[in-house]
């Protein structure tokens, strides 16, 4: 996958001038686009392309051997994936209008101003990149199938959105633009932060850094390092952690949490790949892939003027919105079983037995920690088991009192206290019948569960219940 990755970046220079060739990669190597071929011979460029991909083409018109009109027809008709900008001393109207019927990108003419040709460049990479993003989604929806399965396999689930997200991941890892991963404390974020530098194929390590609360000289010299005396106490130059995450991945989490002088700096990392170290008049690049994460509603955050709309647009090339625990009720019996099983080797015990009604239990718990909450559940639960059936008390006191459930489910309708016949106080009996009846709608059925709501046991249940049919029955 590294070597994939790597090559599906590079940039092809094919000119028959060898000034050319060394200036233009001079360039380019200068704006930190150092993954380059230079060919003199234009005969050797679909050789190329058969044995590797590439990300950019830059073509000269007018070459011995093979000209670049014929290369350009050639390229477009077998590997319309990448783009092709024709750059040439020939600056007739007809012939540049002639190469963009053919296909071309753009339409260079020598000499070119530097600024001019490293857009240029920047666009060709960042239309490779989505042709390459939208060819990978497009097989990954068809074929329902991953490249990498395995890069997913610390996250438990069995929801179909969550599949979703794994398949858009997968298709966007390689690209390295940013992504913005948003989702409640507790869903899962850093692990798919992890699963999608796995997939990127870098070379280089995964760097995070949790930015809530740091002001912007601590941000700046976290991120981008000093120099010896930058300031008061910094006897020693540092590196800065997008240093460290060289090649590879920097994960800045809580972004939303970022003041707005250090959004600027942030911005123009990601608009320039540069940055300064404090202290320091020398410019540094960086071409570590960024990834950030928010429990954040960055909308609202912008409507508020909290977080600049171009650094929000410039994160969000990719972005996933991670579903809640209690919006995925499928996945609670995977995870309790998964946690349970981790908890049970943690603490040198055998695996219990779950009660049966302990997941419908759960499954109507609003679970504001997600999965994290439910992890400690576990933990705690196989921390003080002895014995026998695994006991749901650990997991009634932490739930608690009943407003900490779903008040919006079907399952869990809103209580409300029902008066006896003719609108009069209801009686003793009435209102037992009442709570039970309560009790199984929300556990949707499950007397095991309803008696925990009730607080009884379930054989306590089962005798009232066979009271209240026993009456029906008389009626």
């Amino acid at each position: 996958m590294d070597q994939k990755n790597h090559a599906s970046s590079a940039i092809v220079l094919v000119d028959d001038e060898p000034e050319i060739l060394f200036s233009s990669a001079a360039i380019l190597r200068r704006a930190g686009l150092d993954n380059l071929h230079t060919l003199e011979d234009s005969r050797k460029l679909l050789p190329l392309l058969a044995e590797q991909e590439v990300a950019v083409i830059v073509l000269d018109l007018w070459m011995p051997h093979v000209s670049g009109q014929e290369l350009l027809e050639e390229v477009v008709s077998n590997y319309p994936q990448v783009p092709v900008i024709v750059m040439t001393a020939a600056s007739e109207i007809e012939t540049a209008v002639a190469c963009m019927k053919a296909g071309a990108f753009d339409y260079l003419v020598k000499p070119v101003e530097m600024s001019r040709f490293i857009s240029c460049i920047r666009r060709a990479l960042e239309m490779s990149s989505l042709r390459r993003e939208n060819s990978s989604l497009r097989e990954s929806l068809l074929t329902g199938r991953l490249k990498c399965e395995d890069a997913f396999s610390d996250l438990i689930t069995q929801d179909s959105r969550m599949k979703a997200i794994f398949g858009y991941l997968d298709a966007v890892a390689e690209t390295g633009q940013p992504v913005l991963i948003a989702g409640e404390t507790g869903v899962g974020k850093e692990r798919l932060v992890r699963a999608l530098h796995r997939l990127s194929g870098r070379k280089g390590d995964l760097v995070a850094v949790n930015v809530a609360g740091l002001d912007d000289i601590m941000f700046s010299d976290t991120l981008f390092g000093h120099k010896k005396g930058a300031y008061t106490g910094a006897e020693q130059a540092r590196e800065g952690m997008i240093a460290k995450a060289a090649g590879g991945t920097l994960f800045l989490d809580e972004i939303g949490d970022l003041n707005l002088a250090s959004q600027v700096k942030l911005l123009r990392l990601l608009q320039e790949g540069e940055y300064y170290p404090l202290g320091s008049d020398v410019i540094r690049r960086s071409d570590a892939r960024i990834v950030v994460a928010t429990n954040q509603n960055l909308r609202q955050f912008m409507a508020e003027g909290k977080f600049r709309k171009d650094l929000y647009f410039r994160l969000s090339a990719h972005q996933v919105d991670v579903p809640p625990l209690r919006e995925r009720k499928k996945d609670i019996p995977l995870l309790l079983d998964h946690f349970l099983a981790e908890a049970a080797a943690t603490f040198n015990k055998k695996k219990p037995a779950v009660p049966p009604e302990l997941v419908s239990y759960l499954s109507v718990y609003h679970f504001p920690g997600n999965i994290r909450e439910l992890r400690a559940m576990a933990y705690d639960a196989m921390a003080r088991h002895e014995r026998g059936v695994l006991s749901m008390s650990v997991f009634r006191n932490q739930i608690g009192h009943q407003a900490h459930f779903e008040e919006s489910s079907p399952a869990t309708p809103e209580f409300n206290w029902p008066k006896g016949p003719s609108g009069r106080f209801p009686t003793l009996k009435e209102a037992e019948n009442y709570l039970i009846e309560e009790a199984l709608a929300r556990a949707k059925g499950n007397q095991g569960a309803a008696a925990s709501f009730l607080g009884i046991s379930r054989q306590a249940l089962n005798q009232r219940l066979a009271r209240m049919h026993a009456d029906k029955s008389g009626t």
